[in-house]
């Protein structure tokens, strides 16, 4: 671990997780200096590159969520700037961002993800809502996940357990992106699998559970005090267990990952896991569940982000 390294962490931007990244923001910055780190916080705005251009840092740790910091577009920018990041390069953090893409990589790879279609709000129209919705229910059964094809934070995804509330969660959806993701729903567990490479491969951690009160992991479940549990290590059986971190490692294997992911699963009653999305730019915050898994596995948050960032840094030479 290298503490003469100079770190600069982005966090804020203009996408509807502004908020949630400033606080990952904090969460890391204060993390870095904690592990002797010289690091300082800078949002990502008009005054961003000006900065790189006259004093570039030896490393950035990108805390953005959403698409400004996980569809591929400012880790491009840094690329140009010659400037190392934390995480995956520009086109793996544009896979995984588009889940439909992400999705069809993990299927051709043989790792279970529930079965989905995407329909752009565009085709959504001209083909006719009731066919293309009553033939979606037929196809894929109920209940469905509806969620945008693009974004984080459970943000515009709903459960569909009764067809008359399809068209209702379509909108809802389209309001965050122009296309919608429907995909089967899986009863189960729900889990989070971080996996991290300290110069070793790939690890995933200890698996969190995920216990919504209301059964759905949206945005408000993840971010208002009291309204979910987490279980870290989650209440797997060692053999479960075993076979959810396999997943998660192969799922950031396929979407060509480095540094750190977050693997979101379904655990079903007969122990089987299905990959549901991949974060390449996880939440830090106090209740986010990479931060759990990392003091689940019994690992020091700050000195784990300062190797991650000698790992990065290291890239440039």
């Amino acid at each position: 671990m290298n503490t003469d390294l100079r770190v600069l962490v982005l966090a804020g931007g203009l996408s509807y997780e502004r908020d949630v990244s400033l606080k990952s923001g904090r969460r890391v910055l204060d993390a870095l200096r904690g592990a002797g780190i010289d690091a300082d916080l800078r949002d990502a705005d008009v005054s961003l590159l000006p900065a790189l251009r006259a004093d570039p840092p030896d490393a950035v740790v990108i805390a953005l969520h959403g698409a400004t910091g996980e569809d591929g577009s400012l880790r491009g920018v840094l690329d140009l700037y010659d400037v190392p990041y934390v995480g995956c390069d520009a086109r793996s953090a544009r896979l995984a961002w588009d889940k439909p893409s992400a999705k069809a990589v993990l299927q051709e790879a043989g790792i279970p993800t529930p079965d989905w279609v995407a329909l752009p709000h565009d085709r959504f129209s001209e083909l006719g809502a009731v066919a293309v919705l009553d033939r979606i229910a037929d196809r894929l059964g109920l209940p469905l996940m509806v969620k945008p094809a693009q974004g984080g934070s459970g943000l515009g995804a709903a459960v569909v357990r009764d067809a008359t509330a399809l068209p209702a969660a379509m909108v809802g959806c389209f309001a965050y992106d122009s296309t919608a993701l429907v995909e089967r729903y899986v009863a189960g567990m729900d889990v989070a699998v971080s996996v991290v490479d300290q110069g070793d491969g790939p690890q995933a951690l200890p698996a969190v559970e995920i216990v919504p009160r209301n059964g759905v992991y949206d945005y408000a479940a993840r971010y208002t005090a009291g309204l979910t549990t987490w279980h870290a290590p989650a209440r797997l059986g060692t053999d479960t267990a075993t076979v959810v971190a396999e997943t998660a490692i192969a799922a950031h294997t396929a979407l060509g990952l480095r540094d750190l992911s977050r693997v979101d699963l379904i655990v079903d009653a007969e122990g089987r896991p299905h990959v549901l999305e991949v974060s390449v730019s996880p939440g830090m915050t106090e209740t986010s569940l990479l931060p759990l898994a990392v003091q689940a596995a019994g690992l020091d948050f700050g000195k784990l982000l300062a190797t991650l960032v000698g790992r990065a840094a290291r890239r440039s030479i």
